[in-house]
């Protein structure tokens, strides 16, 4: 009596199943995509910078001096990623106004070199490596910058000129939206040395500049 129960109850436990699986549905959530780097930006940058310049000449014997400098700087920039899987590589110009400068006695007092930044930019590579809104990256290039040398004793003389160099760095970005990133990064800046022709009685002297800055950013992805 009870084995012909248990079978048949064993029986109609097994085909609900299936009537129970067909009508069942279970909502899946979708991955939504990754955020795709490839495009064009434009947006501003600003932040500081620092470094050193050394001031050497043989005019009237050797002298040479080494002030350190320090400052602020703003500017904008363009750029074009293209993205691959994880990796992203591309191009990017800027060009930036400083305030960034210093100064050092030669010899005592009244007797005052400087160096002024007065702006600077470079053209780049940039490669890095994406982790869907987040983009971390190395980037360098030529650099080029429009530095014054100037000495102040009893009369002023200054005298600015257009220096290339090199520039080599590295940051991370992170897409807010599909259209605006934000971005922090770190550069180095080696302009070389130039040489500048004194006049009015101070003499020739050659001028090599450093710089580091660290800045933010904010780009407009079109």
């Amino acid at each position: 009596m009870y084995r012909p129960l248990v079978a048949s109850a064993g029986l109609l436990a097994a085909l609900s199943v299936p009537a129970f699986a067909a009508d069942a549905t279970i909502d899946v959530p979708m991955t939504a995509p990754g955020f795709d780097w490839t495009g064009y930006y434009a947006g501003l940058q600003a932040g500081y910078g620092w470094g050193r310049s050394d001031i050497s000449g043989i005019d009237g014997g050797p002298f040479s001096v080494s002030p350190d400098t320090g400052g602020g700087f703003i500017g904008g920039h363009i750029a074009g990623l293209w993205q691959f899987d994880e990796a992203v590589i591309g191009a990017e110009a800027d060009l930036n106004y400083s305030s960034i400068d210093g100064t050092a006695e030669l010899g005592g007092p009244g007797n005052v070199l400087g160096t002024d930044i007065k702006w600077f930019g470079s053209v780049n590579a940039k490669a890095g490596y994406a982790i869907d809104r987040v983009l971390v990256y190395g980037i360098g290039g030529i650099a080029f910058a429009g530095v014054e040398t100037s000495q102040n004793a009893r009369t002023a003389f200054s005298d600015t000129s257009t220096t290339v160099g090199w520039t080599l760095g590295a940051g991370v970005d992170y897409a807010l939206t599909d259209k605006f990133v934000v971005g922090a990064q770190y550069r180095y800046y080696d302009f070389s040395s130039e040489h500048y022709d004194g006049s009015n009685g101070f003499v020739a002297r050659d001028q090599d500049v450093k710089l580091n800055t660290v800045g933010i950013n904010l780009s407009y992805k079109f």
